[in-house]
């Protein structure tokens, strides 16, 4: 099954704009940033080079996700990382286990096909009822960027430097459908490179350009 990302420009021209289509997940973002005591989504003038196009920018496996986000469950607890072929009860079994730590992980505690990053550094994803009802818990691009570089060199990625990253998908891809497979990698934790080098171009991109992370 498919898990696409997409960038938002936070840009005025489509921020402000009657037709945003995003103009109820911003103000329901702005909400629970406000009651965090935490400033609002940032929403940056035009300039040249910019525009309010939204694009893909990363899609992966859904199960390849999970993967990642088993990982680095067991790097954050001191637990050996070693590779697995499927998901097992041993990926249950952490989320029972250190469901406290989960719930702090902008990585892990967020919803496979909805939701958003957006950049404005907290430490702890913000939940709320009507969060969880739309788009599920919000998370914080630096969070989930810093979250990255720690579980990187357990897959053989330098943060520093890492690999390219393999070209966005040419359009939507719907959920039922399989995702496009990932370029040739010998490693053993070959799928979860692949979703962490999605991850890692969304979230670097996100702050560069002023962009908002949106799963689809």
């Amino acid at each position: 099954m498919a898990c696409d990302l997409w960038l938002v420009p936070l840009v005025d021209v489509l921020c402000h704009s009657p037709e945003n289509p995003f103009s109820e997940e911003l103000a329901l973002y702005d909400k629970v940033l406000s009651e965090a005591g935490l400033p609002p989504v940032p929403v940056f003038a035009y300039m040249p080079g910019l525009s309010g196009d939204v694009a893909p920018v990363a899609g992966f496996d859904y199960d390849a996700l999970h993967f990642l986000r088993r990982a680095y469950l067991l790097q954050l607890c001191g637990l050996a990382v070693t590779p697995v072929d499927e998901l097992g009860g041993d990926y249950e079994q952490l989320l029972e286990m250190f469901e406290a730590t989960a719930q702090q992980s902008h990585l892990v505690w967020h919803y496979d096909h909805a939701g958003a990053y957006v950049p404005v550094d907290f430490q702890v994803p913000l939940v709320s009822d009507e969060l969880l009802e739309s788009g599920g818990p919000l998370g914080s691009t630096q969070a989930l960027l810093r979250e990255l570089e720690f579980v990187a060199p357990a897959l053989g990625i330098d943060p520093a430097n890492p690999p390219a990253a393999p070209a966005p998908p040419p359009g939507p891809t719907e959920l039922e459908e399989p995702a496009a497979p990932a370029p040739y990698d010998a490693s053993p934790f070959a799928r979860e490179r692949h979703v962490w080098l999605g991850l890692h171009a969304a979230a670097t991109r996100s702050l560069g350009q002023g962009s908002m992370i949106v799963f689809s």
